[in-house]
């Protein structure tokens, strides 16, 4: 309904739910909460992003990850994130893997994907090497429910990713960068609040150099 309404609202017509149901099942899986209302909440912050938070007409924040960083920091003794609970069954984990790795595919965003897990595993040893603990417990986070909804489905997003395939190369490396700082200052979320920040600012860079080209291209013309 949210969806429809801020659709109509912002852009005078009926806009086709699939944006909204994609952000709806992100929200219920990733996040965990003894009440209701931040299940509501986080996905209505999520969809109504994308039609506040825009620059040059184009939303800058992954929207499940926009809402999920908001509400962990707004209302963390109520809200968690997914970790995990599915335990050692491998079955939902071949879902996921099966399922993200043919909407990736037919995205062409496998690089973003491998980019990221590359260098997680890389950072996580580097993390080992610097905490003093074991490398198994570094990496294991990754191999969880949480982190393959990430790689597979949030960081991938085509509508906040960068355009060139050597610079979503880049933002992965970034992100997976981010990541391992903040986990070195113990901050339990740091893959969402990591994408938080590089994210946008990728976007923010490369409208900022379209901009100067496109100036520079009038300008010798």
């Amino acid at each position: 309904m949210a969806e429809l309404a801020l659709g109509r609202l912002f852009f005078h017509k009926w806009l086709h739910p699939a944006s909204a149901y994609v952000t709806g099942i992100s929200v219920g899986i990733l996040v965990r909460s003894p009440a209701f209302w931040p299940y509501a909440l986080c996905s209505l912050i999520s969809i109504t992003s994308k039609y506040v938070l825009r620059i040059d007409n184009r939303h800058i924040w992954n929207p499940s990850n926009f809402g999920i960083s908001a509400l962990l920091l707004l209302a963390p003794e109520t809200v968690a994130t997914l970790s995990i609970q599915w335990g050692n069954n491998v079955w939902p984990m071949l879902v996921i893997w099966v399922l993200g790795s043919v909407i990736i595919w037919r995205v062409h965003r496998f690089n973003i994907t491998g980019t990221y897990v590359v260098s997680f595993l890389a950072f996580a040893l580097l993390r080992s090497w610097i905490t003093g603990h074991p490398w198994q417990a570094e990496v294991a986070p990754i191999t969880g429910p949480m982190y393959q909804i990430f790689i597979f489905f949030m960081i991938t997003d085509p509508k906040t990713t960068v355009r060139s395939r050597r610079g979503q190369c880049v933002v992965a490396f970034l992100i997976a960068l981010v990541e391992m700082v903040l986990r070195l200052f113990q901050v339990i979320y740091a893959p969402f609040y990591a994408l938080f920040m590089v994210g946008p600012a990728a976007l923010l860079l490369e409208m900022w150099l379209d901009s100067r080209r496109m100036n520079t291209a009038k300008a010798s013309a």
